[in-house]
């Protein structure tokens, strides 16, 4: 399950190549983060992650980065049994996500911060799981920019009821600050973590999940 209700989790999103993803899993991160949005720096395609994704899931949950997806897309992802949770970062609004939640996948909805307004409609999504992340429009994130996490700490107390994921310029060196501040349900970090778009600096990511999980 993720996010475990249990513990800090941590989601190293942009996974691209077979060998990371086993190496980032086997570090101890709780979930990998597959880009299945074509037009993303970090895009992995469906077909191509399936050829391995394997020997992975038992180490960790594969979830699956999707924006704006078509219905073609999700046929195909939950198809070829690749993932195990969706992740939409799109501008998908509450009732299409709402229709997605009935294809039998745990959802995660993606919202972009910019300001106290932009909390107004986590309260209309019916999934559990919500991950804050900056405000970049037709991005979609990815981009290591950070938002007031003040907001981050606002959002959990008005919404009790949701879990939250806290993204967003996190590094190595903000993570723990992040986590003693906000206490989300978890951490995601993509470019934090890289050498480029989509190759992860190993060493990086190992002090990025001690110091999450230390703090």
């Amino acid at each position: 399950m993720f996010p475990s209700p249990d513990k800090l989790n941590v989601k190293i999103c942009g996974l691209t190549r077979a060998d990371q993803a086993l190496a980032v899993a086997q570090m101890g991160a709780d979930a990998l983060g597959l880009n299945f949005w074509d037009k993303s720096k970090r895009y992995i395609a469906p077909a191509v992650a399936a050829s391995w994704a394997g020997s992975v899931r038992p180490l960790a949950t594969l979830v699956a980065v999707l924006v704006n997806p078509s219905a073609a897309l999700l046929d195909e992802v939950i198809d070829l049994n690749v993932v195990d949770v969706l992740q939409l970062h799109g501008d998908e609004s509450p009732d299409e996500t709402a229709r997605i939640m009935t294809l039998g996948l745990p959802v995660i909805k993606a919202l972009q911060v910019r300001d106290r307004a932009s909390l107004a409609s986590i309260g209309d999504y019916a999934c559990e799981t919500i991950l804050l992340d900056a405000y970049n429009p037709g991005l979609y994130g990815g981009e290591g920019k950070a938002f007031p996490w003040e907001l981050a700490i606002e959002a959990q107390q008005r919404f009790p009821e949701k879990r939250f994921l806290l993204a967003g310029g996190l590094t190595p060196y903000n993570v723990s600050q992040a986590m003693a501040q906000v206490h989300p349900a978890g951490v995601d970090v993509a470019s934090g973590v890289e050498s480029s778009p989509g190759i992860k600096d190993l060493d990086m990511v190992r002090r990025f999940i001690e110091g999450a999980k230390q703090a």
